[in-house]
């Protein structure tokens, strides 16, 4: 299966950010893409709450979301929009990713379970729970017989979530993001592997790149891991555009046979 791997620098409005996301997907699409995943805030980025709030919407009325939905319907392809942050019905904000069907219906959302709650070393600080309510459960999803689990950005420093999806049978982590520059420059090739390696899944990390409207920078350099923790591509750069990368569907077993580590490990009791 050929997948794309969209990296974008999202505006800070939903019309925007539809106008520089759907030329990336139809370029995308034209490369041939059966799977097109996109970075985490797809619909909109912007830290300043007051200003974010008024323009968010429920899922089924926001208009990158339809956009996009639109598309996968236009091009028939399966379009995984890595995250939109919308309204909830109990008036909370989900960071949720949307995986869309080829014939535009949706197949699957993931909420965003950890909240990057943090005081980076160089000052930045982030409370992403002070906007954001978490999700409560893991999700899988089949694409062309392949299953999917997925995961949002931060999810990537919590190997537990990736080794659940596994053994419920993920053979595709998608990890969307908006990482920053620091953390990305540090921890990002290295995390992407070792959730591969552990799980002897394909690791698919579509990502935001640049620096923002909303003036927040994010490290980009959108990646692609096989499951014996090979770098398929990576883009070697911030800016927009489009990564591609063919998978094997019968490699998570074979690496999952070599290194049985999800069958091997052994309850114990604590130190």
């Amino acid at each position: 299966m050929r997948i794309a791997l969209v990296q974008t620098r999202t505006p800070a409005s939903h019309a925007a950010a539809l106008d520089h996301t759907l030329p990336l997907v139809r370029e995308a699409a034209a490369a041939g893409a059966r799977l097109i995943i996109t970075p985490e805030g797809t619909n909109i980025l912007q830290k300043d709450r007051e200003a974010l709030m008024p323009q968010l919407t429920s899922l089924t009325d926001d208009a990158v979301v339809n956009g996009l939905r639109e598309a996968a319907r236009e091009l028939g392809v399966w379009i995984d929009i890595g995250s939109a942050l919308v309204m909830r019905e109990d008036g909370k904000v989900a960071n949720r990713q949307v995986l869309v069907r080829p014939d535009g219906s949706i197949a699957a959302t993931y909420d965003k379970l950890h909240m990057f709650d943090v005081n980076l070393p160089n000052g930045e600080t982030a409370r992403e729970s002070e906007t954001y309510e978490p999700g409560d459960r893991a999700v899988t999803a089949d694409v062309d017989g392949l299953k999917l689990g997925l995961t949002i950005c931060y999810d990537l420093r919590f190997p537990a979530l990736y080794r659940a999806l596994a053994l419920a049978g993920a053979e595709v982590m998608t990890i969307p993001a908006a990482f920053t520059r620091s953390t990305g420059e540090a921890h990002w090739e290295v995390l992407m592997r070792a959730r591969a390696i552990e799980t002897g899944s394909y690791v698919l990390a579509a990502a935001q790149g640049g620096f923002h409207e909303d003036r927040r920078g994010t490290y980009g350099h959108s990646i692609a891991v096989g499951p014996w923790g090979q770098v398929l591509g990576m883009l070697d750069h911030d800016e927009p555009g489009v990564l591609l990368a063919d998978l094997d569907p019968e490699a998570p077993g074979k690496a999952r046979a070599a290194i049985p580590a999800l069958a091997n490990a052994r309850a114990f009791t604590g130190p």
